[in-house]
């Protein structure tokens, strides 16, 4: 089960347009991470896809991007920037002590939106 932060997160990241999108992730992770979040092996792209007239991500890519939107954005209003990154950079037991970063990449979603799930709530996995 998803948290309520996380499910209302839902409304607001798929009205966004995919290039703020990239653009907040960017902020957020720096390109690189935002890259390798996405399978992406271009670590220009994700700059080019913050841009509003920029490049637009194939499917795949909008998929995890706006998934990974949605995690960050329920982590940081609860924890902070810097927990929220650390969180998608660090292993998580929950993840099999993959990074969730990496379970992004691999399309595990339900699997990091339990991660995220367990995290706020404090809970071990």
């Amino acid at each position: 089960m998803v948290t309520t932060t996380a499910t209302r997160q839902f409304g607001e990241t798929a009205r966004m347009d995919i290039h703020a999108v990239a653009k907040e992730l960017n902020a957020a992770l720096g390109p690189t991470l935002v890259a390798a979040l996405t399978g992406s092996k271009d670590t220009k792209l994700p700059i080019k896809w913050a841009k509003p007239d920029g490049t637009t991500p194939g499917p795949d890519f909008n998929r995890r991007l706006k998934f990974a939107h949605r995690m960050w954005r329920a982590i940081e209003a609860v924890e902070g920037e810097h927990v929220a990154r650390a969180f998608f950079i660090g292993s998580n037991p929950s993840l099999g002590e993959r990074t969730p970063l990496t379970a992004i990449r691999e399309d595990d979603h339900s699997d990091v939106a339990a991660a995220v799930d367990n995290f706020l709530r404090d809970q071990p996995a």
